[in-house]
C-alpha cells in the first residue's frame, strides 16, 4: 500500500484575468473581427478566471518558432519543477537523497537529456536514483505517474518516490492558421507544475493509494491530442470528447468500484481532472454526481485553468486540504488522449 506525504503545487509569478489573455491571445494571433468574436464567445464559457503564464505577457510575441519555444521551456520547466519538489519534499519531512524514484511527465516541451537529469544537481537528488519520465500521455499522465508510483512502491515497500507534473501550455499558443480547437484550448490551458511524494513504509495513516485501473476507450485516438507543426504544438480537440465520457466512463468506474467491494454512493471525495466545462459536466452526468463532487475539480479550473497533467495532481491538494473524513474512500479519475482513463482508489 502506498502512503501518500506530501503534494505540493507551484505557479509562474505571472497571473493575469482571463480577459487580459483573450486579448493577448487575439493579438498574437492577428484574429479578424468575426475571429475576435467567437474567441471572446470561447474564452468567456471556459470556466476559467485567472490563469498563470511563465512569461509576462509582452515577451510572447517575440517567442515564435519551435526551437525558442522549447529552449524557453527547459529552461522555465526545470525552475518550476524544481519549487514544486522542494514545496513537496519540504511538507514531507524528507530530504532530497531519500527519494529512490522519480517520474517526471510533461507534455508540452522536448527535453534530452530529460527534466529529472536536469533535476538531480538542482535538488541534491542520488546519482544512483531511478528516474522514469513520461511524455505523451497528456492530461491523464499525472493520474497514470502516481499509478506507477503505487506500482513500485507495491514492489519495493520501504523506498519513497516522488511524481513531478509541470506543463509551460503557453509557449504552444496558437500564432499561425488558427483553428477553433486552437481558440478552445487557448482560453483554458494554464501554466504551473506539482508535485507528490509517497512511500511504502508511510501507509498505516493519513492519504493512501489502494489501487489503480488503466482503460483506454476504443476509436477515439483522433479525439484529443497534439500535432507537431512547423511553429511548435498544436492541440488536437474534437466535439467527441465529452460525449465519449459520458458515455463510457460510468461503466469503467463502476466495473473498478465492484471489484474493491464499493459502489459510486460510497465514495467520499472525487478527484477529477478539470479539462474544461464540458469534461466536468460529463464526468458528473455520466456517475450521476451532485454538484458539490465537482465543487474543487471546477475552482481548480477557475482558479489556474487546466495544468494539463499537473491539474488533477493540484485537485487532489486540495481535496487534502479539505480533509476528508478519516476511513473515507476517494477516487481519482485522469482523463487524457487515447481517450485514455486512469482511475486511482484512495482512503483517507
Amino acid at each position: 500500500m502506498t502512503g501518500i506525504m506530501a503534494v505540493r503545487s507551484a505557479f509562474p509569478v505571472h497571473r493575469y484575468p482571463q480577459a487580459e489573455l483573450t486579448a493577448k491571445v487575439a493579438e498574437l494571433s492577428g484574429l479578424g473581427p468575426a475571429e475576435r468574436v467567437l474567441l471572446d464567445r470561447l474564452h468567456g464559457n471556459a470556466g476559467v478566471d485567472y490563469r498563470h503564464t511563465v512569461l509576462p505577457l509582452t515577451e510572447y510575441s517575440g517567442l515564435r518558432g519551435i526551437e525558442l519555444a522549447n529552449d524557453r521551456y527547459i529552461e522555465e520547466a526545470v525552475d518550476l519543477g524544481e519549487q514544486a519538489l522542494r514545496g513537496a519534499l519540504a511538507a514531507a519531512g524528507l530530504s532530497a537523497r531519500d527519494v529512490d524514484l522519480l517520474i517526471v511527465t510533461s507534455v508540452t516541451g522536448v527535453a534530452v537529456p530529460s527534466l529529472d537529469v536536469r533535476l538531480i544537481p538542482r535538488l541534491g537528488l542520488r546519482p544512483d536514483i531511478k528516474r522514469l519520465p513520461i511524455f505523451g500521455l497528456g492530461c491523464v499522465a499525472g493520474a497514470a505517474a502516481l499509478g506507477r508510483l503505487h506500482d513500485y512502491l507495491l514492489a519495493w515497500p520501504q523506498h519513497h518516490a516522488a511524481l513531478l507534473a509541470v506543463e509551460l501550455c503557453s509557449l504552444s499558443w496558437p500564432m499561425t492558421e488558427v483553428t477553433p480547437a486552437d481558440l478552445v484550448s487557448s482560453g483554458l490551458f494554464g501554466d504551473g507544475a506539482a508535485a507528490l511524494v509517497a512511500g511504502g513504509g508511510q501507509a498505516n495513516e493519513g492519504l493512501r493509494v489502494i489501487a489503480s485501473r488503466s482503460e483506454v476507450y476504443p476509436d477515439s485516438v483522433d479525439t484529443l491530442g497534439w500535432r507537431l507543426g512547423s511553429d511548435g504544438f498544436r492541440i488536437v480537440l474534437t466535439a467527441e470528447l465529452a460525449d465519449a465520457v459520458e458515455r463510457r466512463l460510468s461503466g469503467s468506474v463502476s466495473s473498478f468500484l465492484t471489484e474493491h467491494g464499493l459502489t459510486v454512493d460510497e465514495i467520499t471525495a472525487w478527484v477529477c481532472h478539470p479539462g474544461g466545462p464540458k469534461v466536468i459536466d460529463a464526468i458528473q452526468n455520466s456517475l450521476k454526481l451532485p454538484d458539490s463532487a465537482m465543487e474543487l475539480s471546477r475552482r481548480s479550473l477557475a482558479e489556474v485553468g487546466n495544468l494539463s497533467s499537473a491539474s488533477v495532481l493540484h485537485v487532489l491538494e486540495k481535496t487534502v486540504t479539505a480533509d476528508p473524513p478519516p476511513g473515507s474512500a476517494g477516487l481519482m479519475i485522469g482523463l487524457g488522449p487515447g481517450i485514455s482513463v486512469e482511475l486511482m482508489l484512495l482512503q483517507w
